[in-house]
C-alpha cells in the first residue's frame, strides 16, 4: 500500500504530460504510421511548422485548401487568427 501513492502520482503526472504537455501532439491519429518529419507524403503544420503525416492530427479545409496541424491547439490557433496563417 505504501507504494501505491507513488505510483498514482506518476501516472497522474504522465496522462497530464500527454494530454497537455509536450505530448499533446501524439494523443490524435494513427500510432506506429510514420513519424514526424519523414517527409514521406507530410505537410508542413502552418502555425508551429511541425510535419504532419496522412492520417495524423488535424485537417481544415480553407478556400479549397487543405491545411493538416499536429494538434488541436494549432488548429484553434489557425482558426483564431485565420488571416494570419492562411496566406
Amino acid at each position: 500500500m505504501r507504494g501505491l501513492l507513488p505510483f498514482l502520482l506518476y501516472g497522474a503526472f504522465f496522462y497530464l504530460m500527454m494530454r497537455y504537455g509536450c505530448g499533446a501532439h501524439m494523443v490524435r491519429g494513427h500510432h506506429g504510421q510514420q513519424g514526424h518529419g519523414s517527409g514521406e507524403d507530410s505537410s508542413k503544420d502552418p502555425v508551429c511548422g511541425m510535419q504532419v503525416g496522412p492520417g495524423q492530427g488535424y485537417s481544415k479545409n480553407q478556400e479549397g485548401r487543405v491545411f493538416h496541424f499536429c494538434s488541436r491547439k494549432c488548429l484553434d490557433k489557425f482558426e483564431a487568427e485565420l488571416q494570419r496563417y492562411a496566406s
